[in-house]
């Protein structure tokens, strides 16, 4: 591409120029008719037509020219032809505008001899300069990151990139659709927590320099949503920004965004048979009808009976070890060495019960999950928030969506005895202390909030991210969200390199 700065050198040049010509070089607007998506489906002979774009090609034949105008959505061909525009503009046009550039024109549609719908523009206005030139191969840049990070150009540059994001905006609006169209409210709660609780994870910690002390990153909205259960909402969700301080892999992210949902007087039953409507709606709606997600060498067909699996008789399947049988974390541990299985974790020794067999879950079990399987039947161990059943004291009423060895749903019916929940709050504490950074603090409000009355609720939280990575066929999870956290680039002036 050249020296980067003789070619921002040559385009401010092409700024000063156009301002001798007395053109607005950073105008405050441009009225458009259509986007470029309606342009581009308009019959011909449609006269007056406004539209803006950023010039993608242009191509010069003598008194005829032809620009290539894209944005998100869309694209349209123009045709500037010397005898319509005057030869004045026509010049000017060539000598100021470069690939990059934005523009805004009016015309009349017409469809040239190759069939390709075009406008042709009768007037032309400067609407913004690319000082940097566009580069030519984006899309055979071999390092990933600077795609995470110059999002901007990947939106410009692949299609494919925007299709992906456009299709996360529309499984975004189809969620609140499916979930406003059963009643459900839309609410809202803070990110600043004075305790990191809704979840077993370690959490990110900031400074409230007014307050002069610690807050946390919510890693969960779910006891604020609870408490406003217990303020009287019925049916609420909250499409949630969540902080997790823990490894980052092609699954996993350290910021990323959920949906959490509550309904009083639903048990987690009542939440399968909602999340399966749900996920059906969804994807119905995004694929034309078609149930069937393709994914690698896998077909997962979501219209297809789900299975409904025990956490128990899954891992005695997977790996022979029945967790029943073993009553403390030591014991457990013990057994998962005896089968010679390695749990690539740091804090091994000092995880809880609970978090030692989520260890030993994803291990040796979730990987080999893929088509949808409701998993069942958690120990309590695992989970200090739910339910117990009523059947077995040592199970929770809990279910997990898995998909292609990913977790897609969690939910379980929630626990609502506010002495049993400081019981188990306080248990996880000391594991705390103890070593085990995820386990949870105890939330001392939230349980004054529930010696006000609980009614039944049940609830359910849906990674968006890892869901549009296994809908989109991403193999990082970075690869469906705009801008990625990255570590700080060594030079402010790093150029792309191209293949």
């Amino acid at each position: 591409m050249g020296d980067i700065s003789e070619l921002k050198k040559v385009r401010q040049e092409k700024v000063e120029k156009l301002k001798e010509y007395g053109v607005s070089v950073h105008p405050e607007r441009f009225e458009i008719t259509h986007t470029l998506e309606q342009a581009s489906k308009l019959e011909e002979g449609v006269q007056n037509v406004r539209v803006a774009g950023r010039v993608m090609s242009k191509r010069k034949m003598g008194k005829i020219s032809f620009l290539d105008l894209r944005d998100i959505q869309g694209r349209i061909q123009l045709c500037l032809k010397k005898d319509e525009l005057g030869e004045e503009l026509y010049q000017r046009i060539h000598e100021t505008l470069d690939v990059g550039d934005f523009i805004g024109v009016e015309g009349e549609t017409f469809i040239t001899q190759t069939g390709e719908k075009t406008i042709r523009v009768k007037k032309y206005e400067f609407l913004g300069k690319a000082l940097r030139p566009l580069p030519e191969k984006f899309h055979g840049i071999t390092n990933q990151e600077l795609l995470y990070r110059e999002r901007h150009l990947d939106l410009i540059m692949n299609e494919e990139t925007k299709r992906r994001f456009l299709l996360r905006s529309k499984f975004v609006k189809l969620l609140r659709d499916f979930l406003d169209s059963k009643g459900f409210i839309e609410v809202e709660t803070p990110i600043l927590q004075n305790t990191a609780s809704g979840a077993t994870a370690r959490p990110f910690i900031t400074h409230h320099n007014t307050y002069d002390t610690d807050v946390y990153l919510r890693i969960s909205p779910e006891l604020t949503l609870k408490k406003l259960i217990i303020g009287g909402f019925t049916n609420i969700f909250e499409i949630a920004r969540d902080f997790r301080n823990e490894g980052i892999s092609v699954n996993h992210l350290q910021d990323f965004t959920m949906v959490e949902g509550y309904s009083a007087y639903y048990n987690y039953e009542d939440n399968m048979k909602l999340m399966r409507e749900m996920i059906i709606y969804i994807i119905s709606n995004l694929f034309n009808g078609n149930l069937k997600v393709k994914i690698g060498e896998n077909e997962i067909d979501f219209g297809a009976e789900w299975d409904v699996v025990t956490f128990r008789d899954l891992l005695i399947k997977d790996c022979g070890i029945d967790i029943d049988q073993f009553d403390t974390a030591e014991a457990l541990l013990e057994e998962i060495k005896r089968h010679n299985i390695s749990l690539e974790v740091d804090n091994l020794e000092s995880l809880g019960r609970g978090n030692l067999i989520d260890q030993l879950y994803k291990k040796v079990s979730r990987p080999h999950i893929i088509k949808p399987t409701y998993l069942i039947e958690h120990p309590i161990d695992l989970s200090p928030l739910a339910r117990s059943n009523d059947e077995n004291p040592n199970l929770t009423d809990r279910f997990q969506l898995i998909v292609n060895g990913q977790e897609i749903i969690n939910g379980y019916s929630e626990l609502v005895d506010a002495e049993e929940q400081e019981k188990r709050l306080l248990a996880q504490n000391k594991l705390k202390e103890n070593g085990d950074e995820e386990a949870m603090s105890i939330d001392h409000e939230y349980i004054k909030a529930m010696e006000y009355g609980m009614p039944p609720i049940s609830g359910w939280g849906l990674g968006i991210d890892r869901f549009l990575q296994f809908l989109t066929g991403s193999y990082n999870i970075r690869d469906v969200v705009l801008y990625p956290l990255l570590k700080r680039r060594d030079s402010e002036e790093e150029e792309i390199e191209e293949e």
